[in-house]
């Protein structure tokens, strides 16, 4: 048996704030994972037309004022709006903290090519004449933008940077302020992910061009992994920031404990710029097994990244294999069917969407499989409905980045 880590080393999650295309809060957001319902509509795109995506609905001017979102950014938005529900999910009361001890580390898939879109077009009305080109461009491209706008909004002092880690973004951002608090940099750490690709037609039209985009009639039933007649990947915007902490800091204030990060991992595949490598994503599981301490066979919950692609699918379905084989106490579900491919954002999300399952053991269904396709079957797929189980303890999160990026965090249920 492992020794017992010192609380200060035991880092864990005590704030959740998100919005999705099919939620704006983590009640909202599991009510309707639990009720199979999508938040998949028809959208327009400047140059694509009619497209499917999933679109979130919250109120920015919660946490900002008209001018600031005229100067900031979509992403930005996202970004505060989480950012602000996730401390007061954690009962903290911002005007009384040490600013300069909270650190604000947001995962993204890219960032600004909203923007610069939007500069072309607008420039395009007046000859490409680029003295038209706005004095707020550069503060809005800027790589690290979403988090630094989140230390505008709330008076943040302590280190920001956003992780450029495609689609395992979310993940990352989550491992980066549990580092953070490790090294003693931080107290508190707002860790997660945002996008804000919808609002461009850059993704629609490259996974286009691949074949990769996904359509239906319903646009409900766009995003179908594991279904043999899936068709490409549903493009989403959404985010979601936790609040995390040392423990014993949490505990000295009497605060609700969502789970504890007790493993991670990420590694390259080196193999592709998109294709997955499926012995590389089953050795990132194996590493954060490792750094957990625990076996395949601890896991309750497996959150598959799968995207509604073949290729992405299959790879990743074989690599739960070679970690999991058909094992009876792991439950296998999938969040993008829900909600579609939210990104920088993704990880973050799916991750959430499945935490309550630590109070009330059940497990959220992938949604959308009419047809299982047999490379992807498993003895515990959850599909179309919810399944009660006994017990869940651990919550294994994937998540997979083009260029080969892969990570996975493993969360447990608290229990001093």
């Amino acid at each position: 048996m492992m020794a017992r880590k010192p609380n200060e080393a035991r880092i864990v999650i005590t704030g959740v704030g998100l919005t999705a295309p099919n939620g704006n809060n983590l009640a909202e957001f599991r009510e309707n994972l639990l009720a199979g319902k999508s938040g998949i509509q028809k959208f327009n795109v400047r140059y694509m037309g009619e497209v499917l995506a999933g679109v979130c609905h919250f109120d920015p001017l919660k946490y900002q004022k008209k001018k600031e979102l005229r100067r900031g950014t979509r992403a930005g938005s996202v970004a505060i709006y989480c950012a602000q529900e996730a401390i007061a999910d954690a009962k903290l009361d911002l005007a009384c903290l040490d600013k300069s001890r909270i650190g604000v580390f947001v995962g993204i898939t890219e960032h600004g090519n909203v923007d610069t879109e939007k500069q072309i077009y607008e420039i395009k009305q007046f000859d490409y004449n680029t003295t038209f080109v706005s004095h707020h461009y550069n503060p809005r491209i800027v790589a690290n933008n979403p988090a630094g706008e989140v230390t505008l909004n709330m008076g943040i002092t302590g280190p920001h940077y956003t992780l450029g880690a495609a689609c395992a973004g979310g993940n990352i951002g989550l491992i980066q302020g549990l580092q953070m608090l490790l090294l003693g940099e931080v107290d508190l750490a707002l860790a997660g992910g945002v996008s804000e690709t919808i609002h461009a037609f850059g993704a629609f039209a490259s996974f286009r061009s691949e074949g990769a985009l996904a359509s239906h009639a319903d646009p409900e039933k766009a995003c179908r992994p594991f279904d043999k007649n899936r068709n490409g990947v549903v493009v989403s915007e959404g985010g979601c920031i936790y609040l995390v902490e040392r423990l014993g800091d949490a505990l000295k204030r009497g605060a609700r404990i969502y789970g504890e990060i007790v493993g991670y991992a990420i590694n390259s595949d080196a193999f592709d710029f998109v294709l997955p490598n499926a012995q590389r994503q089953s050795e990132c599981m194996k590493l954060a097994l490792n750094k957990a301490g625990i076996s395949a066979g601890d896991i309750d919950i497996i959150n598959t990244h799968a995207t509604g692609t073949r290729e992405g699918d299959a790879a990743e379905c074989q690599a739960i294999r070679e970690v999991f084989g058909n094992h009876i106490n792991v439950y296998i579900n999938n969040t993008k069917s829900y909600i579609g491919h939210t990104m920088g954002a993704a990880a973050a999300l799916e991750l959430a969407g499945n935490l309550p399952s630590f109070e009330d053991h059940i497990v959220h269904p992938t949604i959308n499989v009419d047809q299982l396709d047999p490379e992807c079957s498993f003895e515990n797929l959850v599909i179309n409905e919810p399944r009660k189980v006994d017990k869940v303890n651990y919550i294994l999160n994937n998540s997979f980045g083009m260029l080969g990026l892969n990570s996975v965090v493993i969360i447990k249920r608290f229990g001093e």
